[in-house]
């Protein structure tokens, strides 16, 4: 995507951070932090904020937000799931390949996309996904 510009100023778009739902903001930091191993950032009662570092973007949970739909990357999406089974997580749906990128619109050709589906405990669906060459 090439960078726009408006006024002098270059715009360089970029994911910053998504909100979902929470409605118990500790069992939430305990469930990001302690099951899926991400870190929490900051918590802040009130407002009833949960802010979890997911990379370049922020995960914040907030009570009253929407649920919401969260992709992770994972390199070994087996292990992923193992790991999570491991500690009492039912997954929605086991790992399976959701696309094969003949044309190489999302990066190399031929690169499968593959994803396993769980729920948060406030209900936001994430999917792990991983890439196979």
């Amino acid at each position: 995507m090439a960078a726009s510009t408006t006024e002098g100023n270059t715009l360089m778009p970029r994911l910053l951070q998504i909100a979902a739902k929470s409605a118990d903001l500790d069992r939430s930091a305990r469930f990001y932090r302690d099951t899926l191993g991400l870190a929490v950032i900051a918590q802040f009662d009130p407002p009833g904020l949960l802010f979890i570092d997911l990379g370049a973007t922020r995960l914040l949970l907030e009570n009253g937000a929407k649920p919401a739909v969260l992709y992770l990357q994972v390199e070994d999406l087996e292990s992923a799931c193992t790991s999570l089974r491991t500690k009492n997580v039912n997954l929605t749906s086991e790992p399976h390949r959701v696309h094969k990128d003949d044309d190489g619109l999302f990066g190399d050709k031929g690169v499968e996309e593959w994803m396993a589906f769980l729920n948060d405990p406030d209900g936001n669906k994430l999917a792990l996904v991983e890439r196979r060459h």
